[in-house]
């Protein structure tokens, strides 16, 4: 693929607050969004994006998507009223891993209790897991590719990886994209935790000897995307870059990822090919993270083997220790405090790594934050990897570069 694919907005909504810069801020800094075992938005107001009619009329996981939008159009200088290029010529990508989960447990219960004629009408427009790209798009009047993307926890960084293809092919000048999830509800929490995925402790360690499955979080995570050339036109200050892209699968197991890495290795090394970069080049690694014992253990086994000798030079951490883990937004999200850390050249922490496990012998960035190596001299273009790996075996990554 030809062309450069630069990144001119951001906007997050995470657990710990409303805004890009409040992700980096408070991960580095060591806070926790975490409490009572989950990762909530309890920061978030809908009514401070739309309005209370419009808020009802979308299920929590596309308001998220909603809010982050905004702030990423707004952080990217968009006039609505004047967009940036032809409507036609603009698109919107939206990942999310399950959807509107809060809209079919409620309208179940309508239906169990109350029967099927006050079951509302606009339950499947609320459910859809489209719903936040469509509703992106229309906020916005992005009438070219719009779609939304399911592949679990790798959700959002495929329709990121999806939405730069789109622009280097000439399908799209400019794409809002990312992902969106909110399952903080009583069946996602029960069916987690029958399965055993989730921490009992309520606790995310990602890389601990005592990590034991992750933590649930909410949230969403927005970028704006566009061409070089747009971006150049209408002097649009570039945060970032996306730089390459990969995706490949295990196609071992549904839930469990593939013991030797070497799948997702694959999808590393592809990335790094995309970006035109080899291991020496990379001076950070977002990493999965997602404090399970097979993920933490297997994403180890995938870095060492795409970047051979490298991997124990490069810092390694996970945003989900500060966050808990986004499911289908939590590329997205990953995505921006990457592209945040590159700029402001630092390595942000691993929180809550104390004990190493046997074979887990990468630089987790246990100490807290630290000034980012870049090139190996402190000059040059920061350059990283933001991983991805979901449910189904589907592994994407980015490879990203900081602002030039």
């Amino acid at each position: 693929m030809s062309g450069r694919v630069v990144i001119t907005g951001v906007g997050a909504v995470t657990p710990l607050g409303v805004g890009a810069q409040e992700l980096l801020d408070g991960w580095n800094a060591g806070r926790t969004g975490i409490e009572d075992g989950v990762g909530a938005c309890d920061q978030f107001d809908p009514t401070e994006f739309m309005t209370v009619k419009e808020a009802r009329r979308s299920d929590r996981f596309a308001q998220l998507a909603i809010a982050a939008s905004s702030q990423a159009v707004a952080n990217a200088g968009w006039d609505v009223e004047n967009p940036p290029a032809d409507p036609a010529d603009l698109g919107c990508v939206i990942g999310s891993g399950i959807g509107g989960m809060w809209t079919f447990e409620s309208q179940c219960e309508v239906l169990r209790d109350r029967g099927p004629e006050r079951v509302s009408p606009l339950a499947i427009p609320l459910i859809m897991g489209n719903a936040a790209a469509g509703l992106v798009a229309m906020r916005n009047g992005l009438r070219g590719p719009v779609f939304g993307v399911m592949s679990a926890c790798a959700s959002g960084t495929h329709a990121i990886g999806e939405a730069a293809r789109m622009i280097r092919s000439g399908e799209a000048q400019a794409v809002v994209t990312g992902g969106a999830e909110a399952t903080l509800t009583p069946l996602a929490k029960a069916a987690f935790a029958s399965m055993e995925a989730t921490s009992p402790t309520g606790i995310s360690r990602p890389f601990d000897a005592r990590r034991d499955g992750f933590v649930m979080g909410e949230g969403a995570g927005v970028l704006v995307l566009e061409s070089e050339e747009l971006a150049t036109a209408r002097g649009a200050t570039v945060l970032g870059e996306v730089l390459g892209y990969a995706s490949t699968a295990d196609a071992h197991h549904l839930t469990a990822p593939e013991p030797t890495g070497r799948p997702a290795s694959l999808a590393i090394t592809r990335a790094m090919k995309d970006a035109g970069v080899t291991p020496e080049d990379i001076s950070y690694i977002n990493a999965h993270g997602t404090s399970t014992p097979l993920n933490d253990r297997s994403e180890t086994e995938a870095i060492k083997l795409a970047l051979g000798e490298r991997a124990y030079d490069v810092p390694v951490s996970s945003t989900k220790s500060a966050i808990g883990h986004l499911l289908g937004a939590a590329g997205a999200v990953e995505a921006i405090a990457t592209v945040l850390a590159l700029n402001a050249r630092v390595a942000p922490p691993t929180l809550n790594y104390e004990e190493q496990d046997e074979g887990l012998d990468l630089d987790y960035v246990p100490d807290g934050p630290r000034p980012l190596v870049v090139n190996g001299n402190g000059h040059g273009r920061a350059v990283a990897l933001s991983n991805s790996f979901g449910f189904g075996g589907h592994n994407a990554v980015l490879c990203l570069g900081g602002a030039s």
